[in-house]
């Protein structure tokens, strides 16, 4: 349990950043790759229906496929490593930080996805819900206060 006299160190505003953009890099590794072979897919497609004098259809299966996985693997990506016994996305653990809930203990996959999903409404709102980061005392975002997390500095 964290208490108030207990000396834990909490995770920064810059330091979330680069976790964030490590993490960013991770995924795009799944991404591009994905959307390249989609594209290529598409336009073969498009293609084969020029040549056989038709019209090129609307949007592919694939197409819509990759915008749902664009929503679904950054969530399993976090909820996942975060409520793990990491308690940290790749990014954060390259950087020694992780996520705990108020107590300081490991956070269930369902507060991860509140805590991730809750990201919309940190951006949404000028990202003030992220920049909240560096000036509350605890370091926490809306995200985290909405969720009951902290991101703290592995001691």
């Amino acid at each position: 349990m964290v208490e108030q006299n207990t000396e834990v160190k909490y995770s920064g505003f810059w330091l979330r950043v680069v976790a964030a953009i490590i993490d960013g890099i991770v995924l795009s590794f799944i991404f591009v790759p994905l959307n390249i072979f989609i594209m290529k897919s598409s336009m073969e497609s498009m293609n084969e229906a020029m040549m056989a004098g038709g019209e090129p259809a609307g949007m592919s299966g694939s197409f819509i496929f990759v915008q749902v996985l664009s929503f679904v693997l950054p969530w399993l990506y976090s909820a996942f490593t975060e409520s793990s016994v990491w308690q940290a996305t790749l990014g954060k653990k390259a950087l020694g930080i992780q996520v705990t809930d108020n107590d300081g203990d490991q956070i269930s996959f369902w507060r991860a996805t509140g805590r991730h999903w809750s990201k919309i409404i940190s951006g949404i709102i000028l990202c003030i819900g992220f920049i909240m980061v560096a000036f509350t005392k605890r370091k926490q975002g809306l995200h985290d206060m909405i969720a009951g997390t902290l991101v703290v500095k592995k001691s």
